[in-house]
């Protein structure tokens, strides 16, 4: 199964917000329908950027590395230098 690590950027606010997900669309149509309790105060979200792994706890992983990051220099950094796309 393909699991994936995704970045989203709230429209109107200086927010971003980073998930795993087996379904990218469901999950974004998900944050911006407020199915989501932490992503719907600052809704609408836009796509920033996504990576493809093969497994979920390589995703899980990877997300809470992205997660435990401090600033988003280091986490722009990080997505350019591990081949996520770029929306």
């Amino acid at each position: 199964m393909i699991y994936f690590v995704y970045i989203i950027q709230s429209v109107n606010y200086d927010k971003l917000y980073i998930g795993q997900t087996q379904d990218l669309n469901k999950r974004i149509s998900d944050h911006n329908n407020g199915r989501s309790k932490y992503t719907k105060p600052f809704k609408p979200w836009k796509l920033f950027a996504y990576k493809e792994f093969s497994s979920r706890s390589e995703a899980m992983a990877a997300e809470r590395k992205l997660k435990n990051m401090k600033s988003r220099k280091v986490v722009f950094e990080y997505v350019h230098k591990n081949s996520f796309i770029m929306i």
